[in-house]
């Protein structure tokens, strides 16, 4: 994240450029069917990480493929090892500005590009999970989880936003302040939430009882980072992870699924994060640990 906007030391995430919808029926303009559309990613980010969570969970690896790109970003923006073989780009800028020739800001990953139309469709991060889960139900996999069940959504997404504004997005208010104030505004009301999410979660086995939903999916690529990233790197060291024995052992039932764990590659996250923000780690170097041990037994099942 080198580039940000800052309100008296607060960070402020760069709205989504990219909004159009993908809809079962193609009222949109664009139309859910296999192999029309491409998700591009990063590893290393938590908001990419939750559309391959739930892609693999959908069983909609056939359906959508996937380019990933470096972990390293520079002034370029995110960089694809080598040319896209289905977008043909070798930086993800390529195809923003492809797409908006006056395009201004950070090329961010996720987005989805249309095969059919040859242009970025979304990079509305929010979204792209919520397309994925009601508008490819014809593409799920058999047996494949129900995660924005319509008799829960009003809670999910009380809660998406809760966790949105104080955890996901808190821990970058928190790395990126550039007062104290700020900062401690920040770390402040994530740690208030990650309190509350404990103790919803020392009497429930997922954030809506025994139901995966899209809120689960969510909240863990940002535990899936805390420790090894957020707690030193942007200083969001009140307590750890693994000091919450509740979202501890959730967070290990979830990464004991593959859908999860699978798609979580802590080497890039860390490779990502240290050697990407020269205003926080000059020197680049990534540390070695924490050593923790994400196969432990959760004892949630």
């Amino acid at each position: 994240m080198t580039a940000q906007e800052l309100d008296g030391g607060r960070f402020v995430r760069q709205s989504n450029r990219f909004t159009d919808t993908i809809t079962a029926d193609g009222s949109s303009g664009y139309r859910a069917e296999p192999g029309r559309y491409r998700l591009l990613v990063s590893l290393a980010c938590p908001w990419a990480h939750r559309t391959l969570i739930v892609r693999r969970l959908l069983g909609l690896e056939e359906v959508i493929s996937v380019g990933v790109v470096d972990p390293y970003r520079d002034e370029r923006g995110w960089r694809f090892p080598e040319p896209d073989p289905v977008t043909g780009a070798t930086f993800l800028s390529e195809l923003y500005l492809a797409a908006d020739a006056g395009f201004e800001g950070r090329y961010t990953v996720p987005c989805v590009w249309d095969g059919t139309t040859r242009r970025l469709v979304t990079n509305d991060f929010p979204a792209i999970t919520i397309a994925m889960e009601t508008e490819f139900t014809a593409f799920h996999a058999p047996g494949a989880p129900d995660l924005y069940p319509a008799d829960l959504r009003d809670g999910i997404d009380a809660l998406n936003e809760l966790v949105y504004t104080t955890v996901n997005n808190g821990v970058y208010k928190a790395g990126f302040a550039t007062s104290q104030d700020a900062y401690e505004e920040a770390v402040d009301a994530l740690f208030a939430t990650l309190d509350q999410l404990e103790e919803r979660l020392t009497t429930s086995r997922y954030l809506f009882g025994d139901r995966l939903t899209e809120a689960d999916v969510r909240l863990f690529p940002t535990l899936a980072r805390f420790d090894a990233v957020y707690h030193g790197h942007f200083k969001c060291n009140l307590r750890r992870l693994v000091d919450y024995p509740a979202l501890w052992a959730y967070a290990r039932d979830l990464y004991s699924v593959p859908a999860f764990g699978g798609t979580t590659d802590v080497d890039q996250i860390k490779r990502h994060y240290y050697g990407t923000h020269p205003a926080l780690n000059p020197s680049g170097i990534v540390p070695k640990g924490p050593l923790v041990d994400w196969e432990a037994p959760h004892g949630r099942g």
